[in-house]
């Protein structure tokens, strides 16, 4: 039996592959993307928009404005959003939401509590577990056993990307026919890909590396 699931979409590259992963334990039927006042809000909205108008999959915004009041680093600041010095502790903090991740997903654990969807699925992948401990596999394991008790569904939480590279994951999705061409991964807040952030950086490098330089003249 095919079960519901709930995506985390930011409209970037590892939420898109995600969706285009194959399923066969689950379908994709709520995308939540949030708005908390990162200056690619916009840009992220829309990609995510298209996304799931693509694969017919409803759609929700949620505003927390408040999470922009509690940090300074650069995605909702005033503060130059890293183009140096990339891969250090210092740009890593500079682009650190506090505990993002473990909000997105509790606030997906109550919808799916709410109306039975019993997976929840998010872009965690290997680069970025290097770097963010919101990110690893230890991470996904805890907060999904979290929610066997603080839900009456249980929805488990999978990070189908958990041990790819940016590379690997740009395989998967050409390999899967994803419409990467609607993919939104930059920082900034630009019509388009600013080319000089990590997030950029690592989208650019990953299509180079498997022949798909013909996006990067439709995205940046």
């Amino acid at each position: 039996m095919i079960k519901k699931a709930i995506i985390l979409l930011s409209g970037g590259l590892d939420s898109l592959a995600v969706a285009a992963f194959p399923q066969n334990e689950y379908k994709i039927e709520l995308a939540l993307t949030f708005d908390y006042g990162q200056k690619s809000a916009k840009a992220e909205i829309d990609a995510s928009a298209k996304i799931c108008k693509y694969y017919n999959i409803e759609h929700k915004v949620i505003k927390l404005d408040w999470l922009k009041e509690i940090t300074k680093t650069s995605l909702v600041s005033d503060e130059e959003i890293p183009t140096s010095n990339l891969g250090t502790i210092e740009s890593a903090a500079s682009v650190w939401i506090p505990n993002r991740n473990g909000l997105f997903l509790n606030i997906a654990a109550a919808f799916a509590d709410s109306f039975g969807y019993d997976f929840i699925l998010f872009g965690a992948n290997k680069d970025e577990g290097a770097t963010f401990p919101d990110n690893t596999e230890k991470f996904r394991a805890e907060i999904s056993r979290v929610f066997e008790s603080s839900t009456l569904k249980q929805p488990k939480v999978i990070a189908p990307l958990i041990n790819y590279t940016k590379n690997d994951i740009v395989k998967i999705a050409m390999d899967n026919d994803a419409p990467l061409e609607l993919v939104r991964s930059c920082y900034a807040g630009g019509e388009k890909h600013c080319g000089e952030c990590e997030s950029c950086r690592h989208l650019k490098t990953a299509l180079i590396a498997n022949h798909g330089e013909k996006y990067i003249g439709i995205l940046f």
